[in-house]
């Protein structure tokens, strides 16, 4: 449980009760003064009349307290009726942290804010820093993950700015490193991820700092973890165990050992696990962390599915997905509702296994979508700022030269050209501002019917072969391909918004889709499209972007593993009067081999984009009252052996 602190011999007062207990004191207008020790508030009073500027000093003064929310209210309150603006930001933001480990992320948004404005009138870097660091956690625990790196990314520019930096500066670099290797996590990048883990982790080794030690291997064995690596996760969560033993971290005992107990269950050791598990459950609960409390009972009953407790098990999902359902945390649930329906197809009950399954699913179709929402969005935004930054640096370049010009040759007709240019400038900033404001507001428009049909891997990895172009001074490939890019991510942003679209917009599409895809596989692909004579690309409609998901399946289920020359073939053909066929044909390893290939992989991830296009397609033939086929072909050559895969497509046009 967190420390609380008591008037003489009264009983202790839950965390929860004393959050609240904040709230109604703010809402009233103050506590009085008599609910608060004697010692604390002479404490505060000391501190004020010193007024120290740095963290330090007011940190090692309010270790003990500053978790409890009432006595950073009261000193709050204090500091402000004296001034005081570094005691204000020290109480709001130790505010904002409390109620963000309860899950209260938007009032610890508020608070986070205004100690953040009061730091900056403040002109105290240490409690910008901090500010800008716990914003950064916050927005990053809903996901606002452009949100969050701005705030870590200026937190880590700020504290690197000072000379001579203090204790608390270097922690807050470290910190900065940490939220932005977090950021990485959560789009799967995580080795990336581990490289700034491990930055911090040398930082933190130097500063002998263990709660630090304690966070990065922690962090780095969740990405271990993730991809898969479990006796070097299993290691990294017992060293950051180690180090919160000897800071006597509850917190972080807890979320050390539930990490442990879930490697062990992944390693088939659910005993283990459970003797692990079942003293964290009343633990977590006093500790107030959501997120951590929900995965426990939802470990603990993994555990005891594993070991056919099936009445427990089954009461400790329902409580995990309770508690994440209650504070929405779609990606808790989404685990809650798999084991719930693991569970009851080992019970027997198929049609509550497939209730569950749904359920499952429709949480990590809000995942996805939100995420890719939020990832294509950042992108487009980060893009835009990048491009007007770039040109005022331009522009002010212009005006220096232009300023030097005018010393030297003092003339009426440089003057007057001087202010030419500075007019035509500020016209076309006000001009792009207005252009981009515009597009903004078009693109708010058109967020809502973004379909997921790229995921942020797809994203990321292209741009990072762009990058690669340009590291390697190839200009003309990095301007080709970045061109060819930008073109994609426009024709899938405007398909998104349409039912359905012409089969020229969609062929081109997918070419553009297929020559950003064949960077990654050094142009080895020779990918073909034939259209019969006899057929007006133009005036046949297509669910937009329905061809996608079959040529990634020929990509990296058929063509990926496969050596030697790699070839597909896109052909259109005038079927009759009602129809035309559409085929992919690749020479890759065929569907068996690459359904082994898929089952020895490490990390296993289920494609539904086949059968959310069928369904698609089906719903487009209802419209034309006609049917429609998909039919996939095996391939094999005189020897019967498998030599690729043909998708038919036959899609109505009456």
């Amino acid at each position: 449980m967190p420390k609380t602190y008591l008037l003489r011999n009264v009983p202790p007062i839950p965390i929860r009760a004393r959050v609240l207990f904040l709230l109604t004191f703010v809402l009233l207008g103050g506590l009085s003064a008599q609910q608060i020790p004697e010692n604390f508030k002479q404490k505060a009073k000391n501190l004020i009349n010193r007024a120290p500027k740095d963290f330090g000093t007011i940190d090692n003064t309010f270790k003990t307290e500053k978790r409890d929310t009432v006595l950073m209210g009261y000193l709050n309150q204090l500091s402000k009726s004296e001034g005081y603006l570094e005691g204000q930001a020290y109480a709001l933001n130790h505010i904002g942290r409390t109620l963000r480990n309860l899950s209260q992320e938007d009032k610890a948004e508020t608070y986070h804010k205004k100690a953040l404005a009061i730091s900056e009138q403040a002109n105290s870097i240490d409690f910008e820093v901090l500010s800008l660091n716990w914003l950064g956690v916050v927005y990053r625990r809903i996901d606002a993950v452009k949100t969050a790196l701005d705030y870590n990314q200026k937190a880590l520019e700020l504290a690197e700015s000072v000379e001579n930096p203090s204790y608390h500066i270097k922690r807050s670099i470290n910190v900065s490193l940490n939220c932005i290797g977090l950021l990485y996590r959560a789009l799967e990048q995580y080795d990336l991820a581990i490289e700034q883990f491990e930055r911090a982790l040398k930082l933190e080794k130097e500063l002998d700092n263990k709660l630090g030690l304690a966070i990065n291997h922690q962090n780095i064995g969740d990405c271990f973890e993730q991809k898969g690596l479990l006796d070097q996760a299993l290691d990294n969560y017992l060293k950051s165990l180690e180090y919160n033993e000897l800071i006597n971290s509850n917190m972080g005992r807890i979320i050390c050992k539930n990490s442990i107990a879930q490697v062990r269950l992944k390693q088939d050791m659910p005993n283990v696990a459970l003797n692990l598990l079942e003293p964290l459950q009343e633990q977590a609960i006093g500790l107030g962390d959501n997120l951590v409390t929900s995965s426990v009972f939802i470990n603990s009953g993994w555990a005891q599915m594993k070991l056919r407790q099936l009445g427990t098990a089954e009461k400790n999902f329902e409580r995990g997905l309770q508690i994440a359902e209650q504070y929405n945390m779609p990606s808790i649930a989404q685990i809650a509702t798999k084991r719930l329906s693991e569970l009851e197809e080992l019970k027997g009950n198929q049609e509550r296994a497939l209730e569950y399954y749904k359920k499952m699913y429709d949480y990590d179709k809000q995942i996805t979508n939100s995420t890719n929402f939020r990832y294509m969005n950042d992108m487009i935004q980060r893009y835009e700022s990048e491009k007007k930054n770039d040109q005022i640096e331009v522009l002010t370049k212009q005006k220096e030269q232009a300023d030097i010009r005018l010393r030297k040759n003092q003339t009426t007709l440089l003057v007057s050209a001087l202010a030419a240019c500075l007019l035509a400038s500020i016209l076309y900033i006000l001009y792009r501002k207005y252009q981009t404001n515009n597009e903004r507001r078009v693109l708010s428009l058109e967020q809502n019917m973004l379909r997921s049909q790229m995921n942020p891997h797809f994203l990321f990895n292209s741009l990072n072969s762009i990058k690669l172009y340009i590291i390697n001074n190839e200009q003309k490939n990095a301007v080709h391909y970045l061109n060819k890019f930008s073109k994609l991510v426009r024709k899938i942003l405007e398909a998104s918004s349409q039912k359905e679209i012409s089969l020229a917009e969609e062929l081109e599409t997918v070419e553009l889709y297929m020559n950003i895809e064949n960077i990654r596989f050094n142009n080895a692909i020779d990918f073909k499209i034939a259209v019969d004579d006899d057929i007006n690309l133009d005036q046949i409609k297509i669910p937009s972007l329905a061809l996608q998901p079959f040529l990634e399946n020929a990509l990296w289920h058929g063509l990926s593993p496969k050596e030697g020359e790699k070839k597909i073939e896109l052909q259109v053909i005038k079927k009759n009067n009602g129809h035309i066929t559409i085929s992919i044909e690749d020479n890759g390893v065929g569907r068996a081999a690459a359904e082994v290939n898929k089952e020895n992989r490490v990390l296993k991830r289920k494609s539904v984009g086949i059968d959310i296009t069928k369904e698609r397609l089906a719903n487009f033939a209802k419209d034309y009252h006609n049917d429609f086929e998909v039919e996939i072909v095996d391939l094999f050559d005189d020897s019967g052996n498998a030599r690729g895969t043909k998708v038919v497509i036959n899609v109505p046009t009456v």
